[in-house]
């Protein structure tokens, strides 16, 4: 089986070109994702033939599940269809069947080379069975968004106010005051991620806030654990920042794998854009991982 190793702002992937979508492609990312016995990587993409986009993406964890969405393994996959022309060649948008609805990205060139890939991660969403989360009687769409933002909970006698929001996927995020580097997040991500208030467990992002325009993060990943970078992740902080009047409609937020821009003007669609390169290329044997 042929792949291809991407990364996005340290965020890698492996990537499969496939028309097999029955197959048991979580045993597959088990085994491949391995950073020890197998490839290694955050997650697994597949890159299957959609009747509504460009291509449909799914994307599978190192515990082997499936995410319904990813920005940067999105901006990874939209590398990968440009540089082999099969959008067509110099096409500057491609679409996306992902689970959380078709994306769209924009492909910025240089002289024939990609410089800069944009990509559209939907309009952010604060309902109950949205996000999902579990928080009050209505299980319904909540009209409040305010209701989201600082939500107190306390996890080993430590109190985080978390902003919650669903970028197609579920995040709590956490503004803290000083430096990320002493965050517990090793110890407090995986109860974040598996509190009983997230049915569906939850993505953890710890934020600092440098600047109207900055932001440091550092990222819990449900289904991974910490990862260099995160594309929704960034999203979400730039959403729930921007709730809260921390930041303007433009924002750079620097995780530890790099830098990812984020724009949101408060009520529309979220644009992501960042780094995407391929690593190598190479063959993986079916017969004694899978």
């Amino acid at each position: 089986m042929r792949f291809t190793k991407i990364q996005g702002a340290g965020n890698d992937y492996i990537l499969v070109e496939t028309s097999d979508a029955q197959r048991d492609w979580s045993k597959v990312a088990v085994a491949m994702l391995d950073r020890h016995y197998g490839i290694g990587a955050d997650g697994l993409l597949l890159l299957l033939p959609s009747s509504v986009a460009d291509f449909q993406m799914r994307i599978f964890n190192v515990d082997g599940s499936e995410s319904n969405t990813c920005g940067n393994g999105l901006r990874c996959m939209v590398k990968y269809f440009a540089d082999r022309g099969l959008a067509g060649s110099g096409a500057r948008e491609i679409s996306a069947e992902t689970m959380s609805g078709v994306r769209r990205a924009r492909v910025f060139r240089t002289g024939g080379r990609i410089t800069k890939i944009q990509t559209g991660m939907g309009v952010p969403e604060f309902g109950e069975g949205d996000i999902p989360v579990a928080i009050g009687e209505d299980r319904g769409r909540l009209v409040d968004i305010k209701s989201m933002l600082n939500y107190p909970l306390t996890i080993d006698r430590t109190e985080l106010n978390l902003s919650l929001v669903s970028m197609g996927n579920p995040h709590a995020v956490y503004f803290h005051k000083d430096t990320l580097a002493d965050f517990p997040l090793t110890r407090l991500g995986p109860e974040v991620e598996r509190h009983k208030i997230f049915p569906a467990r939850a993505n953890f992002e710890v934020a600092r806030i440098v600047s109207r325009n900055t932001v440091e993060a550092r990222i819990w990943e449900r289904g991974v654990g910490e990862t260099l970078a995160s594309g929704s992740g960034a999203c979400a902080i730039t959403v729930a920042a921007h709730l809260l009047g921390y930041v303007d409609n433009k924002v750079e937020v620097k995780l530890p794998g790099g830098t990812l821009e984020v724009e949101w003007d408060g009520a529309g669609e979220v644009f992501l854009s960042g780094p995407a390169e391929t690593v190598f290329a190479g063959e993986w044997s079916d017969g004694n991982r899978n």
